[in-house]
């Protein structure tokens, strides 16, 4: 068994990142791309390359031995594949996982599945048609971001999908429901499936869902949450409702607001807080709209994006729930809005959604 000093908590990785560099096992079946990326890191100040496996049977034998800070997975490995991997890793030894994807139709449905089961982000596979040295940097720059992860066992059973053939109800708002704005950034997709999967349809609210997510993985995520959920949960189109029981996600590389009508507007102005779509813009605009029946969530994410945001819920008269240290994979965003003095309630992510439909209901 991996030793628990070894631990999968945030505040002993900090401090033995101090000390130490980051040690990285590299887990892909290319032997190019094992060969690229190791030599690199091996390169790179601060970071080791602690082993190389070519499947995930493998790199789970090596793990207790080489003792990895942090896992780059090959979302499309053989022999106990990417996702199998990834889920045994979040039971036996929670991990920091960066995912290594191909970014084609079918690997984006396994990466942002990955992202849900506890993966920490993803990063284009390096490929003759790819700039090297580009996806190197941004690889590098997301394991160090990995290492101070928080990787919390998987303690609960994964949930099964929603009855297909079971219809999705949702209705108009009525004057008395709230619009609720969950905002998420790195390890966001994980906590998002485990609220959403708890809320009731009948629940007299309507979500607006901002991920921090490029374009292109928006549509899946939605897919994903949709399916395991049940309100009905689709990507925001141009236009779209706001109903009862109903979630909506923001397109990658879209902010979303409402206009004067209450429909959905999407649009390509500036980028905020480094991002878009952000967090701010659209609880900034559904307060605005809503006033007291606007409500914020803020679930794991780094920066700040949400913290004015929330902010302006408040200001309106709505309240606000923030994810808390102890399930958050990454607290900084969550901590921002907390330590801004923004923050109604502190609750962890398995007490969130009844902490939610309580709010919801007074």
């Amino acid at each position: 068994m991996f030793p628990a000093s070894a631990t999968f908590a945030s505040s002993h990785v900090d401090s033995e990142l101090t000390t130490q560099t980051v040690r990285v096992l590299v887990v892909d079946r290319s032997a190019y791309t094992r060969f690229t990326l190791s030599k690199s890191l091996r390169q790179t100040p601060g970071i080791t390359v602690a082993g190389l496996a070519q499947n995930g049977e493998e790199a789970l034998a090596m793990i207790p031995q080489v003792r990895p800070h942090v896992i780059t997975l090959d979302a499309q490995a053989p022999h106990h594949d990417g996702l199998s991997t990834l889920r045994t890793l979040m039971v036996r030894y929670p991990l920091p996982v960066v995912i290594l994807s191909n970014l084609n139709r079918e690997s984006t449905h396994e990466t942002v599945e990955a992202l849900t089961c506890g993966a920490i982000d993803f990063v284009a596979k390096p490929s003759a048609r790819t700039n090297v040295a580009t996806v190197i940097v941004e690889l590098i720059a997301k394991i160090r971001t990995a290492a101070l992860a928080r990787v919390l066992p998987a303690t609960y059973i994964e949930p099964a999908h929603v009855d297909a053939h079971k219809p999705k109800h949702p209705r108009p708002l009525r004057k008395q429901d709230k619009v609720v704005v969950i905002g998420a950034s790195l390890g966001g997709p994980r906590s998002l499936q485990r609220l959403l999967m708890s809320l009731p349809a009948e629940i007299p609210a309507t979500f607006v869902i901002v991920q921090h997510l490029q374009n292109g993985f928006t549509e899946s995520l939605a897919k994903q949450l949709d399916d395991v959920s049940p309100l009905a949960i689709k990507e925001a189109q141009l236009g779209d409702t706001l109903k009862a029981g109903a979630a909506l996600l923001a397109p990658g590389g879209l902010h979303l607001t409402l206009d004067d009508n209450h429909l959905i507007v999407l649009n390509k102005s500036n980028i905020m807080n480094g991002v878009r779509p952000s967090v701010d813009v659209t609880m900034s605009s559904v307060a605005h709209r809503y006033g007291d029946a606007a409500m914020g969530v803020i679930l794991s994410g780094t920066g700040t994006d949400g913290v004015n945001g929330a902010a302006m819920i408040r200001k309106f008269g709505g309240r606000v729930i923030v994810e808390d240290e102890a399930s958050s994979t990454m607290f900084e965003l969550p901590h921002s809005v907390r330590q801004a003095g923004q923050a109604d309630l502190v609750v962890p992510i398995e007490e969130m959604a009844n902490a939610l439909i309580k709010m919801i209901n007074e």
